[in-house]
């Protein structure tokens, strides 16, 4: 078997790997939003609340048919072109910032978070970011800096500004020229066996996966390594570099 080269880098998911996995329902998060274009329609908050949640419930399942992206303003003129609703863009507009406000208190990184990516940074590695996400760059970056977690980070890769999610093998090959590293010297970190493991290993990476009990097992997939928290990676990529 031909050795593998060294690793160069390490690309992380988002949701559930460096932050904690917020186990709450779609419908709760969009309740705001619907509310406002209820507001200006004259339409039905329920009617419009029901056709959002399965806007985006139909945007998740494309992890396992066409694995196209979507931004927050796709799902959004997707929703309000269904129902025919006759309002303004900046409504709609508005809708999308009551929705992500109603995310904001529930963002919350891993205390290890900003530590394991300053050791990674200290050996010399490349470090990125690929997250499937219809949420905007801003918002995510919005975070990144308020955690101090930015400076750590070389190249932020978010699928709302792609045009294919996880475990699409062009979601990971965009990461790594992001990072300017080959294939088999990066590892991905992930909460999810089907999106971030088998993907990552489908284009030549090693994937590491960091078990999330609010995302269910996806059999046969076998990581190259496993963690319970984000500080037990750096013993693992020691062992890699």
């Amino acid at each position: 078997m031909t050795a593998r080269p060294p690793v160069r880098a390490v690309i992380f998911d988002w949701g559930g790997t460096l932050s904690h996995y917020a186990n709450i329902e779609l419908i709760d998060m969009w309740r705001l939003a619907a509310g406002h274009l209820a507001k200006h329609s004259g339409r039905s908050a329920d009617e419009i609340l029901a056709r959002l949640v399965a806007v985006e419930e139909r945007m998740w399942v494309r992890t396992t048919t066409d694995a196209l992206a979507a931004s927050l303003a796709d799902l959004l003129r997707e929703a309000t072109g269904e129902l025919g609703l006759d309002v303004a863009k900046s409504i709609i507009e508005e809708a999308g910032t009551h929705y992500l406000d109603t995310w904001t208190p529930h963002i919350r990184h891993f205390d290890d978070a900003r530590a394991t990516l300053a050791a990674l940074k200290e050996r010399g590695l490349q470090v990125g970011l690929l997250s499937n996400t219809h949420w905007p760059l801003s918002y995510h970056e919005r975070f990144l800096e308020r955690d101090g977690l930015a400076p750590y980070i070389d190249a932020r890769c978010y699928t709302s500004e792609m045009t294919y999610i996880k475990p699409h093998p062009e979601a990971f090959r965009t990461a790594l020229e992001a990072v300017g590293v080959e294939a088999a010297s990066a590892v991905y970190v992930g909460d999810r066996l089907f999106d971030d493991v088998q993907g990552a290993q489908r284009v030549g990476m090693r994937a590491v996966h960091r078990p999330n009990p609010g995302v269910p097992v996806h059999e046969g997939v076998i990581p190259d390594a496993a963690i319970e928290s984000l500080a037990d990676l750096i013993p693992i990529v020691n062992g890699w570099v």
